[in-house]
């Protein structure tokens, strides 16, 4: 799958674009840490896997193209953030 975005790498943190809607984001909600990608065993599908850096810091698996799919305008149009997620440079909270 051929990206015309800058591509994560393990240890990079993302955030999802509905940290966006937080109205005081005091913690780590919607942030996620790049563990790494993987391939489905059945279907050959590209997946990403990542890490959820607040609640349980559950792990999540998800397909390359729609982790790396822009924000759905349509049902969410107030929404700054172009990408479901992007690189997140601020700060986190432990």
């Amino acid at each position: 799958m051929k990206m015309n975005r800058p591509l994560f790498e393990p240890g990079d943190i993302v955030q999802h674009f509905k940290r966006e809607t937080i109205e005081n984001p005091h913690d780590n909600e919607y942030l996620y840490e790049i563990v790494g990608f993987a391939r489905h065993t059945e279907t050959g599908e590209d997946l990403v896997i990542y890490k959820a850096l607040y609640g349980s810091k559950q792990l999540y698996a998800r397909p390359k193209n729609m982790f790396y799919s822009e924000v759905d305008r349509e049902k969410y149009p107030n929404v700054k953030q172009k990408y479901r997620l992007e690189k997140y440079h601020g700060v986190l909270y432990v």
